[in-house]
This record gives structure tokens, sequence and C-alpha cells, in this order.
């Protein structure tokens, strides 16, 4: 993805939606800072090229080689933060694992049959409870309405 010399002043939120950009060009723009959440998701990235004025998005550890050439910095291969080779792996939830969100960036999944707040939750959600206690309350709650406002319609 060519984003070079396209006088951005900030990274635009539709860069969000790129998140399979395997390369990613930036250089020749006018930014100022890159914001830390801009590169969530892209975990295929792994070369990127900023203007030389700003570090590489997660920092220098969380790349192979970080590279000056001329007025740009090269971030080439992307590191996994939780292959614990770093000093602090990520910490997760016990029933969960750590898995790569973008440079320098973490999320937590739950294992199967895992769900909800921390993974604390195991099988699956109760659809067909919900769906009937949901519908019931509907149901009800609109025969009551149908009833009490009838006779404030007006029959022709």
């Amino acid at each position: 993805l060519d984003l070079s010399n396209c006088s951005l002043h900030s990274v635009p939120p539709e860069l969000a939606e790129a998140t399979t950009a395997i390369v990613l060009d930036l250089t020749e723009n006018p930014l100022t800072t890159l914001p830390s959440g801009a590169f969530l998701g892209f975990t295929h990235l792994q070369r990127l090229a900023v203007p030389l004025a700003l570090e590489c998005p997660g920092g220098s550890d969380a790349w192979q080689e970080v590279t000056v050439d001329g007025s740009s910095r090269l971030c080439q291969d992307q590191r996994n933060p939780c292959n614990g080779s770093t000093e602090l792996a990520w910490p997760c939830p016990e029933n969960s694992a750590c898995a790569p969100d973008g440079p320098g960036l973490t999320q937590c999944l739950c294992d199967s049959p895992f769900h909800g707040y921390k993974c604390l939750r195991e099988g699956t959600f109760p659809m067909l409870l919900f769906s009937g206690v949901l519908g019931t309350a509907t149901v009800s709650l609109s025969l009551l309405l149908w009833g009490t406002q009838r006779r404030k319609a007006k029959t022709p």
C-alpha cells in the first residue's frame, strides 16, 4: 500500500480497513505522530516505511530490523510479542492464549470451550434460553400494550 507523498498530516481512519497489508509506505508525508492503535490488527505487515522523524510503531523491539535510509525509517519483519523471547511475555488470563494483534500489540483469545469475561465461562452461550426469554417478554409486552391501547384507537 503506497501512501507516500500524499500530504498526510495524520494517519487516515480508513487505514484501519487495510489490515491485510504486507507492505506500507508512509514516507514523504508531514506526519508528526503515529497513534498507538493506528496499526491494530496489522498482523501481516512485514515492511513499514515511515518518515525519519517517527519511530516504528511498537518501538524497535517490535521489529526484527529497523534501518534508516535517507529521509525514511524502514521497519521490517514484525516480532511476535507472545513468544516469550523478550523480557516480558504478555500475561493472559487462565484458559486463554496470547496472539499478536499488530506491531507491538497483543490480544488474548479464549481457548475452546471457554468464553466471556477473562475466559471464565465454559461451554457455549445459552442461545435457546436467551431467545426464549426475550421472545416471551416481547410477545407478552406487545399483547399487553395492544389490549390496553386498543380502546384509544379511532374506529371508522
